[in-house]
């Protein structure tokens, strides 16, 4: 009986991604607190746990009773979504042997344990073998799914469906050169921010805590997630109720741990906000990597570094820092937040010289990928592309090529997406603006519920129900390009460097 059978795949892929939820646990204690003596055992353990859900996934009769669904004309709209994606990802998994699938899940905890000292040390030499068998596999993985034009495609489409290296190519293209012009034009403007006070250390335990306040506010629900440290920050998703994020503190950086607690909390907003009656589904999935980054570079930027931000958080800003902060305004704040300089690390890059760093990184897969750049090579051409760039000469590889975790964990592929939310954040911002006429009234008292109501309808409760494109042209009523992201950097910039 068909509704039946919609109830057996459900059970069936609740028990998959049930499954996917403890590998998950795995990778995230793995990446705080297990202890380093664990990380061949670890790898054992994340091997055999990835082979058996892929074994599971693709397993003869899942793919029948896929197939018997996807001809039955009496389930609903959002059976037949789930139905629909459900087999979208068994298809793609079919492709992968299940010895590959054990194969890369080893290397790729091998590879992050090497990368580890290799950045402590400043030593690209200990992670390139490491890294270059992740290559040859992920060579391997395109290989095993196909593609049209590029490897690098077949890749990329993991996270962000549908997009073709060649269209990245024209974005980009676009990106560098229109953001270059205004980086120029804001680097020789006598109009530069006041970052003196700045520069001295700051309390761990007040930045700590003033991120947990904030991200209260943002609605992060800390009953079902939790902060932690991690060498770099990421988000996390075990269940609908168990979302948890990383942030990492600097002492000489005030912003640093504020700012990607922001970007994580926007990730975690996305995460806690699909559908409970999606659980254990892929409906409760983000649609794209792009969208989930539109979501935390969203909280990030636009509103985390906004004006009306921080004339509501200085007074408490004042507090936690006590006597620091004492006589620095919340204009002060605002624009030293957003000094634009070309710096080494692209987490603490600034918004105008963003997309340079994703670029640079872009270029560089693409060329491991085709096979045009060795991976014993990347700190050559890293180093070399830095330069042409940014205009900044990289003194060691901790702050060069091995400062991204993504390469450790086989992410290639990964970082076009996070240009493109740039581009999806400020098109669905712009749409708010409208939709929410007193937006930045609300914002400037610290009240974040209407922005948190619109993305959950527009964005979060939609899941995987639509595409990337759908979501954003559905929100604001235009194909998504880069013109928003352009004329909101524009308007912002060009006040606050008075170009």
């Amino acid at each position: 009986m068909p509704g039946k059978e919609i109830e057996l795949l459900k059970e069936e892929m609740g028990q998959v991604i049930d499954l996917n939820g403890a590998i998950s646990l795995l990778h995230w204690d793995q990446e705080t607190y297990m202890p380093p003596k664990a990380a061949p055992g670890r790898g054992r353990q994340l091997a055999t746990l990835s082979a058996l859900s892929h074994r599971m996934f693709t397993d003869k009769s899942m793919g029948e009773r896929l197939k018997r669904l996807s001809d039955d004309e009496s389930l609903n709209a959002d059976e037949q979504c789930l139905v629909r994606e459900t087999l979208h990802d068994y298809e793609l998994a079919t492709k992968l042997p299940e010895t590959f699938v054990e194969t890369f899940s080893e290397d790729q905890s091998k590879a992050f344990q090497a990368w580890i000292p290799a950045r402590e040390q400043s030593d690209f030499k200990q992670f390139q073998p490491h890294l270059e068998k992740v290559v040859e596999l992920l060579r391997q993985k395109a290989d095993y799914y196909g593609y049209e034009e590029s490897p690098y495609d077949a890749l990329m489409d993991e996270y962000e469906p549908g997009m073709k290296s060649s269209k990245v190519n024209r974005i980009f293209s676009e990106l560098a050169e229109k953001q270059s012009v205004l980086v120029d034009e804001i680097v020789n403007s006598p109009k530069q921010p006041d970052v003196d006070w700045s520069l001295k250390n700051w309390d761990e335990g007040a930045q700590w805590e003033f991120t947990i306040q904030v991200l209260k506010d943002m609605g992060y629900d800390f009953e079902g997630g939790r902060q932690d440290k991690s060498v770099h920050p990421f988000t996390t998703n075990f269940d609908l109720y168990d979302v948890r994020i990383t942030t990492r503190v600097h002492p000489e950086e005030l912003f640093s741990c504020l700012t990607g607690s922001i970007h994580e909390g926007g990730h975690a907003l996305y995460e806690q906000g699909f559908l409970a009656s999606d659980q254990r589904t892929v409906l409760a999935q983000a649609t794209s990597l792009g969208i989930h980054e539109s979501q935390s570079r969203m909280w990030e930027n636009i509103i985390g570094r906004s004006k009306p931000f921080w004339e509501h958080y200085t007074p408490a800003f004042q507090k936690q820092f006590s006597p620091d902060l004492v006589g620095v305004s919340s204009d002060q704040i605002y624009r030293a937040i957003n000094q634009v300089a070309p710096t080494l690390i692209r987490v603490e890059a600034d918004e105008c010289t963003y997309n340079l760093h994703i670029i640079l990184r872009y270029e560089i897969e693409v060329g491991l990928i085709e096979g045009d750049i060795k991976v014993a090579d990347i700190p050559e051409v890293w180093n070399a592309k830095m330069k042409s760039y940014l205009g900044l000469d990289v003194p060691n590889d901790t702050q060069g090529c091995l400062q991204d975790i993504h390469w450790s964990h086989g992410s290639i592929g990964y970082f076009p997406t996070y240009a493109l939310g740039n581009l999806y954040a400020s098109q669905l911002f712009e749409q708010m603006e409208i939709d929410i006429p007193d937006i930045w009234d609300v914002v400037g008292k610290g009240d974040f519920s209407t922005i948190l109501t619109w993305l959950r309808t527009n964005v979060h409760e939609v899941g995987r129900r639509k595409n990337a494109e759908s979501i954003v042209r559905d929100a604001s009523g235009k194909e998504p390009t880069a013109e928003a992201y352009l004329n909101y950097l524009r308007k912002k910039y060009g006040d606050l460097y008075e170009l």
